[in-house]
């Protein structure tokens, strides 16, 4: 099994303008999304997840989960979401369920250093966040 402890910082992004597109948040807050850094500091024990989100000029986020379990969260543009998780062999797939929309996140490890984040929206546009051990 992969463990993910670590503490990740952002280093960088691809299409996550047009991933937010896909999921209808609108253009301020697409160009402030591609200001903000993000750390994400994880400790897994096993199926247990805390995953702690930190991200400059925005509330951060605390995430306490059980893989095939589910958790209540607020997404970037404000609504309220239900998560819900699974393995899907070495990664953790996340499926994010709104009142508006649903989208995927998958998490995975590229390298002992290198800890990529899949999105994907309901009309099927992707975008990667790419985080590397501090």
């Amino acid at each position: 099994m992969v463990n993910f402890t670590a503490k990740w910082k952002l280093d960088k992004s691809e299409n996550l303008d047009g991933f937010l597109k896909a999921i209808d948040v609108g253009v301020l807050k697409r160009k402030a999304a591609k200001l903000v850094s993000s750390e994400h500091h994880i400790v897994q024990d096993g199926d247990k997840m805390s995953v702690k989100v930190i991200a400059t000029g925005q509330p951060g986020k605390n995430q306490e989960y059980v893989v095939g379990g589910s958790f209540a969260e607020k997404e970037f543009q404000g609504e309220d979401a239900e998560v819900f998780t699974e393995w899907d062999g070495d990664r953790i797939k996340e499926t994010h369920k709104t009142q508006n929309f649903t989208y995927t996140l998958i998490r995975e490890l590229q390298d002992a250093d290198t800890m990529i984040i899949h999105l994907q929206s309901p009309k099927e546009t992707t975008a990667k966040r790419i985080y590397k051990r501090m």
